[in-house]
């Protein structure tokens, strides 16, 4: 228009021309932009589908204590879908957990003071151990304590050894631990350690527990997860 009035040169034209174009350029990116946003976020959902599948094999396999393709599916996740949600959030904690699975135990059963029973006796080298690790605290730690007293009033009779760890972390006083322990008649040893035993076991949310037969560790997860048949087989 401003060279139709001969109110710009041929120079000006060209610029604005130069302008035009690219202002049309961003347009087109920007409205091509929700799609590939949501083409993305397509990409994205896919993944943590095919992520969220691989860790319900995981957990089944772990269920029956199939322990080698646990670790082969999570390889496979990690390899495939490492930057998932369901990797970095849930499959990554499962990964530390099958870590511990055939380490050595601690040489020294070593605790800072006893608040039921003394298992100074337990032997790591010898016969099969439940530990136990929880926090007054922790609400589901309190559910699954009491189901652990009815594990030991069975089975120690077979040869399990059983002892509940705690730290004493956030609001938990050694009162609050043996009053709690008093209430729900817990009889096997529970102690107070000093955070080596959680580190060994590579214990990172509670409740947690392992199984420890003849110096090795056999089993490694969350205490509800922990079967009678599984159990019956270390025994």
């Amino acid at each position: 228009i401003l060279f139709t009035l001969g109110c710009a040169t041929a120079d000006e034209v060209k610029q604005l021309k130069e302008e035009v174009a690219t202002l049309k350029t961003k347009v087109e990116t920007l409205e091509k932009a929700p799609a590939a946003k949501a083409a993305s976020g397509a990409v994205d959902q896919a993944a943590e589908t095919a992520a969220q599948a691989i860790l319900k094999e995981v957990t089944a396999l772990m269920g029956k204590n199939e322990i080698p393709q646990a670790k082969a599916k999570l390889k496979e996740m990690s390899t495939k879908y490492s930057a998932t949600k369901t990797y970095t959030r849930r499959a990554k904690k499962i990964e530390a957990e099958l870590e511990v699975f055939g380490k050595e135990a601690p040489d020294a059963f070593k605790v800072e003071e006893w608040y039921t029973g003394n298992a100074g006796n337990v032997d790591f080298a010898k016969g099969t151990t439940l530990l136990v690790f929880w926090e007054v605290w922790c609400p589901h730690c309190k559910r699954e304590v009491p189901n652990i007293q009815k594990t030991y009033d069975e089975y120690s009779k077979k040869g399990l050894q059983v002892v509940g760890l705690t730290k004493l972390t956030r609001s938990s006083t050694k009162d609050k631990v043996v009053s709690f322990l008093q209430e729900n008649n817990v009889s096997y040893p529970t102690a107070k350690e000093s955070g080596d035993l959680s580190r060994h076991f590579n214990v990172s949310g509670i409740p947690a527990a392992a199984v420890v037969k003849d110096g090795k560790v056999v089993w490694r997860g969350h205490p509800a997860r922990l079967s009678n048949e599984m159990l019956d087989g270390w025994l």
